[in-house]
């Protein structure tokens, strides 16, 4: 499973745009993270991932972006959540 997740943030990582990514399980726990994401970030980024989900629980997990700066943060919840951090 770990050269699975390798392979997809390495992936991920391939495009110029993306500046980290990370990969956590349903407990918050970090599978994998690149570039400038931290894997310190792991449990917010889960917990944000299921607190957009209250917003409209009959509906599909949804994709929150946050916006800082010059930087975004995308999240999903597809099994495992994921967060992609891209340059503006």
């Amino acid at each position: 499973m770990e050269d699975h997740v390798n392979q997809i943030l390495d992936k991920v990582m391939a495009n110029p745009a993306n500046v980290g990514c990370l990969l956590a399980n349903n407990q918050g726990l970090c599978i994998g993270a690149r570039g400038k994401a931290s894997d310190k970030s792991a449990g917010i980024i889960v917990a944000i991932s299921e607190q957009a989900a209250k917003l409209d629980p009959n509906c599909n997990a949804p994709v929150v972006s946050l916006e800082v700066g010059d930087k975004v943060c995308i999240i999903h919840k597809n099994g495992l959540t994921g967060a992609v951090y891209k340059q503006k």
